[in-house]
């Protein structure tokens, strides 16, 4: 994950506590049967890992932060702080499962090959992350903003957000047999507003500048998006668009 990105917990269940309850439909696309070991890739403060310990699994989170990671501990849960693109797992596991996550990690051909070495063989890997287009809008403003002020908005960017296609080929290049893979809209609506949200998941822009200059750049963001993200009953939503698949490990 991008360096410049920090998680803190409550921050995160207050702006984006609606990233967990979107990521039912991926569970069910997992379909995790009672016994089975699985792996929960980007886990965060651990809401999903719980729901699969309830479904029966056995289940062991991984994530890049420190302050996520505590938070699952403390609900009790099996999680671990690792590097998404070094997984320390062999064969361990009869799934991986992420949701809302894979877009951080910005090296993904090594991501999907430390999957691959952590399934047994026939193992599952499902997730959903930002698919092309996604919070484009916004994307795009905060690009902007930067490019203004004499720097490199691109370069900024903390996110990968694959076409279909692209993913397609990287999972089959690692060993995997894609059974499912879907891009597809999911405007979201902000219960923080977007100011919450450009707090939580913004951070690698806001970094480039002086502490001063946060406020301004962001009040900027703002205006440039309002007309196509803001509702007339003065509600936010982002412009999500979301890639899930379903693969299997060959062999």
């Amino acid at each position: 994950m991008s360096n410049a990105q920090t998680w803190q917990p409550d921050d995160y269940r207050r702006n984006a506590g609606f990233v967990s309850t979107l990521g039912l439909p991926v569970v069910d696309l997992l379909a995790p049967q009672p016994g089975e070991a699985i792996l929960d890739l980007g886990c965060g403060e651990g809401t999903l890992m719980e729901r699969l310990r309830d479904l029966g699994c056995r289940v062991t989170g991984v994530d890049a932060s420190a302050e996520q990671i505590a938070a699952a501990c403390a609900r009790g849960l099996d999680a671990r702080v690792a590097d998404a693109h070094a997984l320390p797992f062999t064969a361990a596991f009869d799934a991986v499962f992420s949701n809302a996550a894979l877009h951080w990690m910005l090296n993904p051909d090594a991501v999907i090959a430390g999957v691959a070495r952590a399934l047994k063989p026939g193992g599952r890997f499902v997730g959903e992350m930002g698919g092309a287009g996604n919070v484009a809008a916004i994307v795009d403003a905060l690009v902007a903003g930067l490019d203004r002020r004499g720097l490199d908005g691109r370069a900024a960017l903390p996110w990968y957000f694959p076409t279909p296609a692209e993913y397609r080929g990287r999972l089959e290049r690692a060993g995997f047999t894609v059974t499912a893979i879907d891009l597809f809209p999911r405007p979201t609506p902000l219960p923080t507003g977007l100011r919450g949200w450009l707090a939580t998941f913004a951070q690698a822009f806001t970094a480039r500048l002086p502490a001063a200059e946060h406020a301004p750049f962001l009040d900027e963001v703002e205006a440039a998006v309002r007309p196509v993200l803001r509702g007339a009953d003065g509600g936010w939503h982002a412009d999500y668009v979301r890639l899930r698949f379903a693969a299997r490990r060959t062999g």
